[in-house]
């Protein structure tokens, strides 16, 4: 153990810091840095490319190539060296200019371009398409990725439980019956839906200067149609682009991005509190691990442990993201520095979420559906059947159905001994009697297993 993982401030660095390493090149501060140089090579490189900025002649395939490599070896070391330099500018992103002047000593063609790197360029043109571009990689490679596992895992588990009856709880209530296999059905089929809503979300970009009007852009070559350039770059960047803006891209497809994620954290904690529900009924079994301790007194305890840390991860993350939402689309006129120290969060609310669906995967691992407290419970519960058999006398025109059959049931226990008694007493065809008689708690789980399997 290292002495950083004993006193780091943050969990996600220290004691999650194994669980949260897939986020740290894209989400650190060397991540930050990073896409903001692909994004300064990469203007420079479409400067060069455009005929009316004349003195910035075409790159020749040596400096290309120059380029493409220090994009590509950009590594802790020359992020440090950035931060050395930031150290005495007190601008990140002017330190990162001066960094890539550094790179090009030595290349003549290069050195000689150095004037047009963050050519026109205020610090938000940087920032913003380098923080969608870490979201961007961020959901794409390690998120959206991590939210399919959860649904595999759910949803082999619902077709594992399809058939296994439950009693169905409403108000706390013993209810009518269903299968183990449906109920987690019913969180696949949300999932799904907020699956999608996280990978639709558009990112978008800009890049048109100190108030979004290309002011300097215009003043140094009036004849380029800078919003036409700009729009090359970000979708270059394979971004979309955001034409209207102030300094800053106004963090609206952020907002979407993080409440649609907030929105399938919440669907997980309804699922964590379910789930420790039937751990705790013992519908579920978790499966032992050698070695591992429930209990500091009590050795017989398993407890639901990855349920418990995923639904208190989860409630941290979006605690973030729903800051993160409400707070990064509001900026005082053209802009104000409130969104920048926020945006640096947005790897810690990754992380969370992360750290969640890790701790629900490996307690998805470990169910394994118990038949038998199962099958106990519906027995002790024949009342649920009031349902079914007040729905026949309706269909039968047997006067106050739901009413004869509060009076028998209503807050009480009822085995199945009296319960064939009503139903041989009521006016009803003798086969639907017969049909009747021969419902169990356990059989009245209408297309339950079905629709479990069919998710």
């Amino acid at each position: 153990m290292s002495a950083f993982e004993l006193t780091a401030l943050s969990p996600l660095d220290g004691r999650y810091q194994e669980k949260t390493v897939a986020l740290r090149p894209l989400c650190s501060e060397f991540g930050l840095i990073r896409y903001r140089l692909l994004v300064e090579t990469a203007w420079l490189r479409l400067l060069a490319a455009t005929p009316e900025v004349s003195e910035l002649p075409p790159f020749s395939a040596a400096a290309l190539a120059r380029l493409d490599a220090i994009d590509a070896g950009f590594d802790e070391t020359g992020a440090a060296r950035v931060k050395e330099l930031e150290r005495a500018t007190n601008h990140d992103v002017k330190a990162l200019e001066y960094f890539i002047h550094e790179q090009f000593e030595g290349d003549a063609e290069l050195t000689a371009a150095r004037g047009f790197v963050h050519f026109a360029c205020t610090s938000e043109d940087i920032n913003n398409l380098a923080y969608a571009l870490m979201l961007r990689d961020t959901r794409q490679t390690v998120l959206l990725p991590q939210l399919d596992a959860v649904i595999g895992k759910l949803t082999a588990l619902a077709h594992e439980a399809a058939d296994a009856p439950m009693l169905a709880r409403t108000h706390g209530q013993p209810a009518t019956p269903t299968t183990l296999g449906k109920e987690l059905a019913n969180v696949v089929a949300r999932l799904h839906r907020q699956r999608d809503g996280v990978a639709w979300v558009e990112i978008l970009g800009k890049f048109n200067g100190a108030v979004g009007n290309y002011n300097a852009h215009l003043a140094a070559y009036p004849a380029v149609d800078w919003p036409a350039l700009a729009e090359r770059l970000v979708a270059g960047l394979g971004l979309a682009f955001n034409p209207y803006t102030t300094q800053i891209e106004p963090h609206d497809w952020m907002a979407e991005l993080f409440d649609a994620l907030a929105r399938a954290n919440t669907v997980l904690i309804d699922l964590c509190r379910d789930v420790w529900g039937y751990v705790s009924f013992g519908y579920f079994r978790q499966q032992v691990v050698a070695g591992e301790v429930g209990s500091s007194t009590m050795p017989h305890k398993v407890n639901p442990i990855d349920f418990e840390n995923a639904e208190g991860n989860l409630g941290v993350a979006n605690a973030l993201l729903e800051h993160l939402a409400r707070k990064l689309p509001i900026s005082r006129f053209q802009r104000d520095l409130t969104d920048s120290t926020v945006l640096r969060n947005v790897g810690v609310a990754a992380g969370y979420t992360l750290l969640a669906w890790q701790s629900l995967q490996k307690g998805l691992g470990k169910l394994r559906v118990d038949a038998a407290t199962l099958a106990r419970d519906l027995d002790a519960a024949h009342e649920v059947l009031a349902e079914a058999i007040q729905t026949a006398m309706r269909r039968h025109g047997v006067e106050n159905p739901y009413e004869q059959l509060k009076a028998l049931t209503r807050g009480q226990a009822i085995d199945a001994a009296t319960l064939a008694a009503f139903i041989d007493s009521l006016p009803l065809p003798a086969d639907e009697k017969r049909r009747l008689a021969t419902l169990t708690p356990a059989t009245y789980t209408g297309l339950a297993a079905r629709l479990a399997r069919d998710i």
